[in-house]
């Protein structure tokens, strides 16, 4: 598949993801900002309906009190002898100054009235019995103005705990949430106007009572503006009872979530694995040369060899067998090189470790080296200080990643000036040795410094057939370094050489 068709897909895959997303958490946010105003105006409603339910247990309370007094008058009027009104009555209705409005029943005896009829005698009787019923209307109607009268001078200046008792606010508080839906634990406390707590309730607590899970009402919105009272509701778990009207929601948003990240790393996968095959492609590429060269060189001198005046030659036949082997050796370390991949996916068992002095092998190696350095117009230098070389390593592998830093020096020199390869060794704090190979060659650019450890991975000059590799050389360094415990690092500057760092533990015995 084209790139561009990948990146296609990818855009349209990430925008459809990308959108869906959004429009979940706009549902959920719409679900959120629903339900809280749902609760705040289910809260308010039943503040309001509390708060009548007081007004109307006072107004209650001081008509029972006016009720006693009344009987109280009645018994004392049977006792001197005087009349009440019989048990059938006549309804008048009545508004009183205050705008109290009410209905008034005055008894009579029905049976009674039936025989008045007009005349006289009769009519002057029923006259006499309406005033009676009419004096006695005014006045009951006057004793609902005075308790009227009594409930707003005398009211505001009850106790606030009397007026509304802990206990009667908080069943009330409790009946009207649950009429509503709203059965949440809550907490409740009633202030003074200058916000002095009166009474609370056992949880409450002010400084959770925020903005947004706390409501106030006005007790007895009637009394004098200095005497009012404030109830004030807090819900504790408010938050939960919102969230808990979208959990639905949660296990579609993170099953969306989850596929996202899957895509995500699915299309960093087929990248890689693009990239990969196209690494793998320059590699089967540059083998095809790498091989082609030393085996066209044998095929060449074997043919020379069928050659009878060749055969008779022997300077001839020095120089055909001086050739087969170089180009042999060449073969081999070629193939040395791609049997070199075999090793990434072997365990650390594998490894023959020993204990080697680190000086003397890497002293060894740069004397084997010196030749094709110098054969190249270079100079190799080697400054062993460390003084506990002693490390625990595969000597074949150690060797091996040496020679590769110092090949990679030689593969990528500088033609404007002579080649000055280093090798180092130090004593680093906490029983570890660092050995280091720097060299004055083209260096690396910043973008590849990153990569350069990837297998396949080759800088740009390494696409050019004058300089030969498989990409796998510096990727078996690191693999073979980590294995054997230690780390490496890279520092270079392009167009002025690169320097590998080695950090190795030394050995325990």
């Amino acid at each position: 598949m084209k790139k561009q068709t990948i990146w296609i897909l990818t855009i349209l895959m990430a925008f459809t993801f990308v959108g869906l997303l959004c429009i979940q958490i706009f549902y959920m946010k719409n679900i959120v900002s629903i339900r809280h105003e749902q609760f705040t105006q289910g809260v308010r409603q039943a503040l309001l309906s509390v708060v009548v339910r007081l007004e109307q247990d006072e107004t209650r309370h001081f008509l029972e009190d006016e009720v006693q007094q009344v009987e109280s008058k009645t018994i004392y009027t049977q006792r001197m002898g005087g009349t009440l009104p019989s048990q059938e009555g006549i309804t008048y209705s009545f508004s009183t100054s205050t705008g109290l409005e009410a209905d008034l029943t005055i008894k009579a005896d029905i049976a009674d009235l039936n025989k008045f009829q007009t005349g006289s005698v009769t009519g002057r009787r029923f006259r006499s019995m309406q005033d009676d019923y009419r004096n006695h209307y005014l006045y009951q109607k006057g004793m609902i103005d005075d308790v009227i009268l009594n409930i707003i001078s005398t009211a505001s200046t009850r106790p606030i705990t009397e007026r509304a008792e802990p206990s009667t606010v908080q069943r009330y508080l409790k009946q009207e949430l649950d009429t509503l839906g709203l059965g949440i634990p809550f907490e409740f406390a009633v202030t003074n106007q200058a916000g002095v707590m009166q009474y609370r309730s056992a949880g409450y607590d002010a400084a959770n009572a925020t903005h947004d899970n706390s409501f106030g009402q006005t007790l007895f919105p009637r009394d004098p503006s200095m005497r009012l009272h404030y109830l004030k509701v807090y819900f504790p778990t408010k938050q939960d009872y919102i969230f808990k009207s979208i959990s639905f929601m949660v296990p579609a948003f993170a099953f969306t979530l989850i596929l996202l990240i899957i895509f995500v790393y699915t299309i960093i996968v087929a990248f890689r694995q693009k990239k990969l095959t196209e690494m793998k492609n320059d590699f089967i590429n540059n083998m095809t040369h790498e091989f082609k060269t030393p085996i066209s060189s044998i095929s060449l001198a074997a043919q020379m060899l069928n050659d009878p005046a060749v055969r008779k030659s022997p300077a001839m036949l020095q120089q055909i067998a001086t050739v087969v082997n170089d180009e042999t050796k060449r073969l081999r370390f070629q193939v040395e090189k791609v049997l070199q991949m075999s090793m990434f996916d072997r365990q650390r068992s594998t490894l023959k470790l020993q204990d080697i002095d680190a000086n003397l092998t890497v002293y060894n190696i740069v004397n084997t080296f010196k030749l094709k350095v110098e054969k190249y117009g270079g100079h190799i230098t080697a400054r062993l200080d460390a003084l506990d070389a002693i490390i625990e390593v595969d000597e074949m592998h150690f060797t091996n990643v040496i020679f590769n830093l110092l090949d990679n020096a030689v593969k990528y020199r500088s033609e404007e000036r002579p080649l000055e390869l280093t090798v180092t060794s130090a004593d680093l704090p906490g029983e570890r040795l660092q050995i280091t190979v720097e060299d004055n060659g083209i260096g690396i650019r910043r973008d590849d410094l990153k990569k350069i450890f990837d297998k396949f991975y080759r800088v740009s000059t390494g696409n050019r057939h004058d300089v030969k590799g498989f990409g796998l050389g510096l990727a078996y360094v690191k693999k073979m370094v980590g294995e054997l415990g230690g780390t490496i690092s890279v520092e270079s500057e392009f167009n002025h050489g690169t320097k590998f760092i080695i950090i190795l533990p030394l050995s325990k015995n």
